[in-house]
């Protein structure tokens, strides 16, 4: 009986014991509970920031990009369809596509599109067969590298309206240091402003001056990155330096050189800046015969010189239109040399 008992009491003191246990449990597990709960709302932060901050940094170049670009590219579009002129912009007429009807009617729009494009060929060509060579050239150790790099940057960073105005006094009809050069070799001077090729030649020299040193050191980044063994397999193979030239180094900067192409072409499209200074007083006309009137010559005088800010859009969309087929143009070259590869 005494022993019966104390189990009883035992027994009677553990049933007790039980619910103090769970609750103890409970306010254990509740205690938990509210102990997660800041790590909780941390980690769905984190989440949050993981997720947003990428969009937050490349944010300001969107609304930048919005601002300056998309809208007046599209307001450019919304003039292109009305009759809109510069000293009454609050007066519009709806014009539809009339604009762009007489502007592709025009021979002063196919000679500036000539015009544009004749520069472009003058001046893209010689400049990257140049950028080319001088890159190939201090791809070998010379001495004072880095100070020939920051020669050829030298023009890169000199004003468009410096250099033009150099050139302009070196292409002059009759103290100009070209014609002086010419009549030291026995040769006739030449009119540069006045004449067709020769304005186109003059304008073009200066693009090429301009931008040939930093064509170069693009191709010499490019060239750096071309793996030193296939020069050493070549050398192996008795290739000398043009053949490495030509059967290594060529083959190896195809993106670059299509890359390069490409922002020429686009540049000559918007050519503005040179041909308007070299010109002076008919510099917006692109001289007396329109001789070297680009787009960008073209669309400033139907807008600025004359105020027909509908025709001078048409112009702006026509010019975006063009640059359009070159980018579908480079698309379809790199895909092709991305198989061939």
């Amino acid at each position: 009986m005494t022993v019966s008992k104390e189990a009883l009491a035992q027994s009677a003191s553990s049933a007790e014991a039980a619910p103090s246990d769970k609750e103890g449990a409970a306010r254990g597990t509740h205690g938990r509970g509210t102990a997660k709960a800041p790590d909780s709302w941390r980690s769905r932060l984190y989440r949050w920031d993981m997720k947003a901050s990428p969009y937050a940094f490349i944010s300001p170049f969107f609304i930048i990009f919005g601002a300056f670009s998309l809208v007046p590219l599209l307001y450019t579009a919304w003039y292109s369809l009305h009759n809109v002129q510069l000293s009454s912009l609050d007066t519009q007429t709806w014009a539809g596509l009339d604009n762009y009807t007489n502007l592709f009617a025009s021979d002063f729009f196919w000679n500036a599109l000539r015009n544009t494009f004749s520069i472009g060929l003058l001046s893209t060509v010689p400049q990257l067969a140049v950028a080319i060579w001088l890159a190939h050239m201090l791809n070998y150790r010379l001495r004072g590298s880095t100070l020939w790099r920051v020669v050829m940057l030298t023009p890169y960073a000199t004003s468009v309206a410096a250099a033009t105005l150099v050139f302009a006094l070196l292409y002059q009809p009759e103290n100009g240091m070209i014609n002086w050069a010419f009549d030291l070799v026995g040769l006739d001077p030449v009119n540069w402003k006045e004449s067709d090729w020769g304005s186109q030649f003059a304008i073009s020299s200066i693009v090429i001056w301009r931008w040939t040193g930093y064509n170069a050191l693009i191709y010499l980044a490019a060239m750096q990155a071309i793996p030193a063994d296939l020069y050493e397999s070549a050398a192996l193979d008795g290739a000398n330096r043009w053949q490495q030239f030509r059967h290594v180094t060529i083959p190896m900067l195809r993106p670059t050189i299509l890359f390069t192409v490409v922002v020429s072409t686009i540049g000559a499209t918007q050519l503005f800046g040179e041909p308007l200074l070299f010109g002076g007083v008919s510099g917006s006309k692109g001289g007396s015969e329109h001789q070297y009137q680009t787009l960008g010559l073209y669309m400033y005088d139907q807008g600025w010189m004359i105020g027909n800010l509908g025709k001078a859009s048409a112009i702006a969309w026509s010019m975006f239109l063009i640059l359009l087929v070159i980018a579908a143009i480079n698309m379809l070259i790199s895909r092709r040399l991305r198989k061939s590869q």
